[in-house]
């Protein structure tokens, strides 16, 4: 089947999010959880005493994939509900189970409790991609853990650190992504079957005002839809609180994937690290040498959106009317839905360009070498302290040579002569020779290589192991 060029496809299902969280938001999945859904009911209805027999649910359990859409789509053009419409098409292929579809359930039955069902596996397939991240990243941590780097701070050079443990800073966030997560998915429950304001007055009529099979009648439902439980209360609807909680975890996400592509950014522009470019790519329509950072410049955009998408469900939870209103309808299908799959497109992109990144350790060595003597003062003014100078006017001395040698690299573009300044002024009292000594960067980073390891070994490797699934993920991305 060809794909249509005269009407609007969006760019989540056709460029950005991957086949698995389209066919999680697909139609085809939310009909057939309808189904499954009317199948759940009818037979925790059965088993509780009312008059729904087995051949009814054998006859709805053997049309539950086999969707009559069009029959759906011509009906909801008549009566105006998409429900009822769905309802029909159901009856249509199971004629003797027809008049007991939905028996006591209001619209939201299948509606919410569909929604629920299909936000927690797309929280389940985003938390296997996290994890995959996380697992990419912490190889990447471990091999450059003892490569010195310049550190940053306001993007100026700052006190040096290693490459891999600049990773595990993101590293970290993404391990907060996924405790906030976990959080949300474990809390999810199920809507259940509690009638068109919350009282389950149609079930308490059903079965003869029986309160505790009512009550079993929500828990089998949401065992069989492999719940749990249900929430203990509710209006019509779950609260759309939940929403929000949800669309929060992936905007949590977005937010540090915005982070990494910030700094991969950077650094790719000092040429100290680069996202993955292949062999056949252009870079620039105009210009052929260029390798921009597309991957990461997408991610940035694609997360914009999302945490930008936070607003929607904050605004439609606040703003819902006393037992239910249906101004959230048309914005949850969008703002959920394009979140997850925006989301997705966002890790997909974090996986690829963890999988390929490149290191330049000579780049790297070349800037941190070019900043280290300003760095090495320090050290240098505390031994000569240790020789019997006196501090303050040690300082001093070394705070008008710095300035010198600043001058001399930034108004003459010439090399750093801060060493050659110092050896050369008796109050150090120390040669060029001496002084060189001073400048291997691994005596800049602290613990650094140190913090990585502790990190990688008692954080980030008991998530790998207790997660080995998402290890085999791998990102195919439309460039």
């Amino acid at each position: 089947m060809t794909e249509r060029t005269d009407i609007y496809s969006s760019p989540l299902s056709g460029r950005y999010a991957s086949k698995e969280m389209q066919f999680i938001f697909s139609q085809d999945k939310k009909f057939t959880t309808f189904r499954k859904l009317w199948v759940a009911l009818a037979e925790a209805e059965h088993e509780l005493g009312l008059p729904v027999s087995e051949e009814q649910i054998a006859e709805l359990r053997a049309h539950i994939y086999d969707l009559n859409l069009d029959v759906a789509a011509e009906r909801e053009k008549i009566v105006r509900h998409d429900v009822m419409a769905q309802v029909y098409a159901y009856g249509e292929q199971c004629p003797t189970a027809k008049g007991i579809i939905h028996l006591g359930a209001t619209s939201c039955y299948v509606g919410d409790n569909t929604d629920l069902i299909i936000m927690r596996e797309g929280l389940r397939l985003l938390r296997k991609k996290l994890i995959a991240v996380i697992a990419q990243l912490s190889k990447f941590a471990e091999e450059y853990k003892a490569l010195p780097t310049l550190a940053f701070t306001h993007f100026q050079a700052a006190q040096p650190t290693t490459v891999g443990k600049r990773a595990t800073l993101w590293i970290q966030d993404l391990i907060m992504d996924l405790a906030d997560l976990d959080y949300v998915l474990d809390s999810m429950r199920l809507l259940g079957s509690k009638g068109t304001t919350g009282t389950q007055a149609s079930f308490m009529e059903l079965f003869d005002g029986d309160y505790e099979k009512v009550k079993k009648l929500d828990q089998m439902i949401a065992e069989k839809m492999d719940f749990t439980g249900v929430y203990p209360v509710s209006g019509q609807t779950y609260s759309r609180k939940i929403d929000s909680r949800v669309v929060n975890v992936l905007a949590g996400i977005a937010q540090s994937a915005h982070k990494f592509s910030n700094d991969l950014r950077l650094l790719q522009h000092k040429k100290e690290l680069e996202e993955p470019f292949e062999k056949t790519q252009i870079g620039s329509s105009a210009m052929a040498y260029k390798r921009n950072p597309m991957r990461s410049e997408r991610m940035a955009s694609i997360a914009d959106f999302v945490i930008s998408d936070v607003l929607n469900p904050m605004i439609v939870s606040s703003t819902q009317w006393l037992e239910r209103t249906l101004d959230d309808s048309a914005n949850k299908r969008l703002s959920v839905a394009e979140g997850f799959l925006a989301c997705d497109g966002i890790l997909d992109l974090y996986l690829n360009i963890t999988d390929g990144m490149k290191v330049y350790p000579k780049m790297i060595e070349r800037h941190l070498l070019e900043e280290l003597p300003f760095m090495a003062t320090e050290n240098i003014m505390m031994d000569a302290v240790k020789r019997g100078g006196d501090r303050q006017e040690l300082h001093e001395r070394i705070r008008e040579l710095s300035m010198q040698a600043g001058r001399r690299v930034k108004e003459e573009g010439l090399d750093n002569n801060l060493l050659d300044l110092i050896a050369e002024d008796p109050m150090f009292g120390i040669s060029r020779e001496e002084l060189e000594k001073t400048l291997d960067p691994k005596n800049y980073i602290g613990a650094a290589d140190l913090q990585t390891e502790d990190f990688l070994k008692n954080i980030v490797r008991p998530i790998i192991k207790a997660n080995p699934e998402a290890l085999s993920l791998t990102a195919e991305i439309t460039v």
